[in-house]
C-alpha cells in the first residue's frame, strides 16, 4: 500500500468500517448477472406501450380479443394491424384461416398424394397466432386442454398449426359478428372428450355384436 493511502486509512480508523480498493475493482459494482437482468428488463419495457393499448384495441374493434386464452395485447395488436377490421373480405372463417396459411394444402395428382402440409405464407398475423398457441401448453382452460390433447396426438409442430387455426376462427367470429369469447374451462373439455370416447366405444362394440355396460367403480 502506498504511504499516502496508508496514512489516510489510519485517519479514518474509529469512524466506521472502511475498505480500501484499487481503482477499477468490482467493489460496489453490479455483477454480470444483475447487468444482464437489467438489460432484459429495459428491453421488455421498450416493447411495452406506455398507454392502455388493450382498451384502445377494444374501442376500435368493439371486442376484447385478449379474452381468448393465449392471445395477449401484443398478439391482438399484430392481428388487427395485419388483417384490419373489415372481415367481409373473407366469406367464411375457413377462407380466413386459409388466407393466413393455417389450412392443410394437400397436393394431389390423380389418386396420388404428392405432398401434405400448409401453404407457405409470410404473414405476421399467422406467426403471432402460432406464438399464441404455444403459450397454451400449461393453460388451465378449454383451449389449453385441447392443445395438450392435440400435442399428444399430432406432435408439437402440427398441434401448433392446428391450434393457431382454431384461434384464427375465434378471432374471425369476434371481429365479424361481435361475439364475446367465454372460456368453458378445462374440466368441461375433459368431460366432453370422455363422453365422445364412450360413444365411440359403444358404436365399435355394436359393430361387433357387443354391448357396453356401465359398472360402478369399486
Amino acid at each position: 500500500m502506498r504511504p499516502g493511502i496508508a496514512e489516510a486509512s489510519k485517519g479514518l480508523r474509529g469512524r466506521g468500517c472502511w475498505r480500501v480498493a484499487k481503482v477499477g475493482s468490482t467493489v460496489g459494482q453490479p455483477t454480470a448477472k444483475a447487468s444482464r437482468a437489467t438489460k432484459r428488463n429495459k428491453k421488455a419495457q421498450g416493447h411495452a406501450p406506455d398507454f392502455n393499448l388493450g382498451g384502445e384495441l377494444q374501442r376500435i374493434s368493439g371486442v376484447d380479443l385478449t379474452r381468448i386464452d393465449g392471445i395477449d395485447v401484443m398478439v391482438a395488436q399484430t392481428v388487427i394491424s395485419e388483417v384490419g377490421l373489415d372481415m367481409s373480405r373473407w366469406k367464411t372463417e375457413a377462407n380466413f384461416a386459409s388466407w393466413l396459411g393455417l389450412c392443410p394444402d394437400n397436393r394431389i395428382s390423380g389418386d396420388r398424394v404428392l405432398g401434405k402440409g400448409t401453404r407457405h405464407v409470410v404473414n405476421r398475423a399467422a406467426t403471432a397466432l402460432r406464438m399464441a398457441a404455444t403459450t397454451l401448453l400449461k393453460s388451465k382452460s378449454y383451449l389449453g386442454a385441447q392443445y395438450r390433447r392435440m400435442r399428444t396426438k399430432l406432435g408439437a409442430p402440427k398441434a401448433i398449426t392446428a391450434m393457431a387455426h382454431k384461434l384464427a376462427r375465434l378471432v374471425y367470429r369476434m371481429l365479424k359478428y361481435g361475439q364475446q369469447y367465454v372460456d368453458k374451462g378445462m374440466q368441461y373439455y375433459d368431460e366432453r372428450y370422455r363422453d365422445q370416447q364412450i360413444d365411440l366405444l359403444k358404436k365399435k362394440a355394436a359393430t361387433l355384436g357387443l354391448q357396453l355396460v356401465k359398472t360402478p367403480v369399486v
